[in-house]
């Protein structure tokens, strides 16, 4: 595959999206004491939906590229797009502490493997056998980031899993969603310029407000909270999406993908910085594994073709 200014500028998209998506842990804890999970979900998801309709609107050429997009592409994608939003925020509203949070968080994060697995069979990338190496080195890493500098018990994971199962299982389908969904829009959508996401977007938002109307949650606004919800709205969600969309359509995959094992050191860095949580020594050693694992997975994966 020809890298050109366009593959090149896409895969620069799938970066920032990682950077963004870094940051929703600090924003998020701060809003689900004070606001609500599915309440600030809600708002961001609608308004973020919305926003990113406006494009549409205005433009005639957008909304001719959007009736481009095939009708399996819509249906499949956005499907998925949705089963991972809602499997997250139940998984999260599920957990009985903070320590749970932790480790779904780390089940989660295994959506980057995903995607390069899923990426074997689907996309046609050929995989050599140093790929193993790789991918247990980056989740090693993971698991010590998100432990917070200390390294997982797991006994008490499995205690926990049986006292309550169903946040981890509700966060495994979160990472095999988000793997297909970002191989699945390469091959349904390579190439094309349509963009439905502020739909899938838009569509999560409402599912989120049903929910939250049933269920009894703080919501209080403070000035703190609304800027975090305009954040969120705009950043980690309308952008993000957007963004990753885009390099997972017509961006280099198997590098962004790699690339995405820094997700979790990155979540961790700047969780310690945003809520004055100093991090520990083994949070060092997990940013050596994920870099080690991300720089192995990048080399152990030919890149697929763009219409793959």
């Amino acid at each position: 595959m020809r890298n050109g200014p366009s593959t090149n500028f896409a895969t620069f998209l799938g970066v920032l999206a990682i950077l963004f998506w870094s940051t929703v842990f600090a924003v998020a804890g701060n809003l689900a004491r004070e606001v609500g999970i599915f309440t600030s979900g809600a708002v961001a998801y609608i308004v973020g939906g919305m926003l990113g309709l406006v494009p549409l609107l205005l433009s005639s050429s957008r909304r001719r590229e959007l009736f481009s997009l095939s009708r399996s592409y819509v249906l499949v994608c956005g499907g998925l797009f949705v089963a991972y939003e809602m499997c997250l925020y139940f998984a999260i509203a599920m957990t009985a502490d903070s320590r749970q949070v932790i480790e779904i968080s780390v089940l989660n994060y295994l959506w980057p493997t995903m995607t390069l697995l899923f990426s074997i069979p689907i996309l046609k990338a050929r995989a050599r056998p140093a790929l193993a190496l790789g991918l247990c080195a980056a989740f090693a890493g993971a698991a010590l980031a998100l432990g917070k500098g200390k390294a997982l018990d797991a006994g008490q994971f499995l205690q926990n899993i049986e006292a309550n199962w169903p946040p981890y299982l509700l966060a495994l389908m979160c990472a095999i969603a988000w793997g297909l969904y970002s191989v699945m829009a390469r091959r349904l959508a390579a190439g094309s310029k349509g963009n439905a996401v502020p739909f899938f977007i838009l569509i999560s938002g409402v599912l989120f407000l049903l929910i939250s109307a049933g269920r009894d949650e703080p919501r209080n606004l403070s000035g703190r909270a609304i800027g975090e919800m305009a954040y969120m709205t705009l950043v980690t969600t309308l952008l993000a999406y957007v963004f990753w969309d885009i390099a997972m359509r017509r961006g280099r995959i198997v590098l962004v993908a790699s690339l995405s094992y820094f997700t979790p050191i990155f979540s961790v860095l700047i969780s310690s910085f945003y809520l004055k949580t100093p991090a520990g020594a083994s949070l060092w050693m997990g940013c050596l594994l994920v870099t080690v694992g991300a720089v192995i997975c990048h080399y152990s994966l030919k890149e697929p073709a763009t219409g793959a």
